[in-house]
């Protein structure tokens, strides 16, 4: 089976350099890769581990600065590699803390990515493509037309340039490789969530690598449970999700039948609601206590009946599961509504008197068009704008 725009290798690096400008970049190699260039360097193996470290548990932006390697293996280094951040093109911060960033890469491509603060964790939003193919109906990122996959280092670039200005990183660039890393619970960024720009699990492998990476204890460390990957539904790819990473799942459902479902999920007429909730059922490691979440956006008059409550009940029964249940965020020239407080309250409680978590997600970023389903659009107007007038932004 094939997936779209699955990069070659080639392709990947081509994206990761400029020869006029620049060395390729060492961002996003992972503990093989650094092994093969360091023992190609004829240096002892420990080096990649120091290299690992200074890299994604740092963050080290130069390779002067990582004065656990020799000054001669730093000087090769930096004769050979660079350590390139995307461009940041802009900062926006909501009225409720929220923060957004679009970056650039160095093939011009663009991606945003958010940053959502609450009182006992901080949850960053990455994007794995830039545009979707997906075109659900009630997402104004599915109106963007797909321009290619993201590489694992370009993920990885996310994540590290929200740490770099939220200044996140360890702060000992020469602790001992025998001592313990920081504390995770006292970092900014505590958990990830692969719903951003992009179905994930059309770009499995680069999602796959960059996640290994974030989740090794000696680079940025996150727990597995505290990242999850959202999908539309790629059938075929969630229980090799489960297999190969382990991290947490959430589906994208949205509706209770395929009639709905089809409408404003089109990847539902590929992967009908059966053969999803099989695979969810499926699922490796599913238990109580690692819950698939089931998201669904609240649309007014089309999917947002009691019915569909008691429905939507009787379909996951079996499941370990709660529900997520998200409050349309308008986008310009939607076609949907966000079904009225009391409704969704309604919805809600049926839910839960079947002994389901079902809470109201509270919209974050609104504001700067950085909530659920609204990803990218600033960004196309202010690409379309940058000959014309200068739109105003909220600066971080």
């Amino acid at each position: 089976m094939t997936y779209p725009l699955r990069q070659s290798s080639m392709q990947q690096n081509y994206l990761h350099q400029n020869s006029s400008q620049h060395n390729p970049s060492m961002f996003g190699f992972s503990r093989e890769e650094l092994l093969k260039t360091i023992t190609a360097r004829q240096q002892p193996s420990y080096r990649a581990k120091q290299l690992f470290q200074n890299l994604y548990a740092r963050g080290e932006k130069n390779f002067d600065s990582m004065t656990s390697l020799p000054i001669a293996l730093r000087n090769q280094l930096s004769q050979e590699f660079s350590l390139l951040r995307p461009s940041i093109v802009d900062r926006q911060e909501s009225n409720d803390g929220t923060k957004k960033w679009l970056l650039q890469f160095i093939d011009g491509a663009r991606a945003e990515t958010v940053y959502i603060p609450e009182k006992n964790r901080g949850t960053l939003c990455l994007s794995s493509q830039v545009g979707c193919t997906l075109n659900c109906r009630f997402c104004h990122t599915g109106t963007q037309k797909l321009v290619r996959n993201l590489s694992a280092q370009e993920i990885l670039e996310q994540v590290a340039c929200v740490k770099d200005e939220l200044n996140d990183w360890q702060q000992t660039s020469n602790k001992s490789l025998n001592e313990p890393l920081e504390n995770p619970l006292s970092r900014k960024i505590t958990n990830i969530v692969m719903m951003g720009m992009g179905e994930p699990l059309y770009n499995f492998e680069n999602v796959a690598t960059a996640l290994n990476i974030l989740i090794d204890a000696e680079g940025f460390c996150f727990s597995r449970r505290k990242i999850t990957l959202s999908t539309a539904g790629v059938v075929p790819m969630i229980t090799r999700l489960g297999k190969v990473l382990a991290v947490q799942l959430a589906i994208s459902l949205h509706a209770v039948s395929d009639e709905i479902r089809d409408k404003i999920v089109p990847l539902n007429r590929k992967y009908p609601l059966n053969e999803l909730l099989q695979a969810c059922r499926d699922y490796p490691r599913l238990k109580n206590s690692e819950r698939i979440t089931f998201e669904y956006v609240m649309l007014d008059q089309i999917n947002d009946h009691l019915s569909h409550a008691r429905k939507l009940v009787q379909l996951i029964r079996g499941i370990p599961a709660k529900i997520n249940l998200i409050p349309f965020n308008p986008w310009p020239n939607s076609p949907y509504r966000c079904s009225p407080a009391k409704r969704m309250h309604e919805f809600a409680e049926i839910i839960q008197k079947a002994g389901y978590a079902a809470p109201l997600r509270r919209p974050r970023g609104s504001d700067i068009l950085a909530a659920c389903g609204q990803l990218r659009t600033e960004s196309i107007k202010k690409r379309k704008s940058e000959t014309h007038e200068h739109q105003p932004y909220q600066k971080i």
